[in-house]
């Protein structure tokens, strides 16, 4: 995917840092009130360029782990003193456990029941007996909506401006197709056009509790403040 490849270097202009200040504060409010003690060590299992770490590390101690070395490069800047490791949020394997886990919407990159089954059993894996998961995906079956978006920043002598269209081409089945077309203009002035387009995952929420329960967590879904179907799960003892 070329947003968190050869473009990584523009993710501060396409998703600005700044933008994350209220999602994050909830999200740890959720991950407080859902773990006690309060959580002191996170796992942040598809992390991407790090703004969401930003906003929670006053509050945390972070572990940021992403599948793209480039995104990575790009939280490294702004998140220095956060460790950072490469690796697949299905099959990364850190060795320890983490009072809590935190994926935001890096879990729609799961495409099909097994792949997010075993992200689901990752994130239990690094958990603590008695810790908490959080996920966030972007939308569930019952809750996705074919739409259009657009945005973009300007920033250290360049510019990005984006559109994105969402879509779901077959209801059958559990992915939905979303298109980037993204504008970016350089320090010299010159604008280029880049097409990008990601095939995302989405679930029925029984299927999202069914998956949970089966890696061994107590979960609930609730709806956030963004109108999203999030699950908040707590590894039994």
């Amino acid at each position: 995917m070329k947003l968190y490849d050869e473009l990584a270097e523009w993710w501060p202009l396409f998703s600005a840092p700044e933008d994350y200040a209220e999602e994050a504060a909830f999200f740890a409010r959720v991950l407080t009130d859902a773990c006690k003690p309060a959580p002191r060590t996170v796992l942040e299992l598809g992390s991407g360029g790090g703004n969401n770490a930003l906003h929670l590390k006053s509050k945390f101690e972070m572990t940021l782990v992403d599948l793209s070395s480039q995104m990575l490069a790009v939280s490294r800047k702004l998140n220095p003193e956060c460790e950072h490791r490469e690796g697949d949020m299905r099959t990364v394997n850190l060795g320890r456990t983490f009072d809590a886990v935190f994926i935001h919407d890096a879990i729609a990159y799961m495409t099909n029941v097994e792949d997010l089954g075993a992200a689901i059993r990752n994130a239990y894996r690094h958990c603590r007996a008695g810790g908490v998961a959080l996920f966030v995906p972007d939308c569930v079956r019952e809750t996705f909506v074919a739409e259009t978006k657009h945005g973009g920043h300007d920033g250290d002598g360049r510019s990005l401006r984006y559109l994105i269209w969402t879509v779901d081409p077959d209801p059958t089945d559990t992915t939905y197709r979303t298109d980037f077309a993204i504008m970016l203009r350089d320090r010299n002035g010159e604008t280029r056009v880049v097409h990008d387009s990601h095939i995302e995952g989405m679930f029925p929420c029984a299927e999202w509790m069914s998956l949970l329960s089966a890696a061994g967590f107590e979960a609930r879904a609730l709806t956030d403040e963004w109108g999203r179907e999030i699950f908040v799960a707590k590894r039994r003892g």
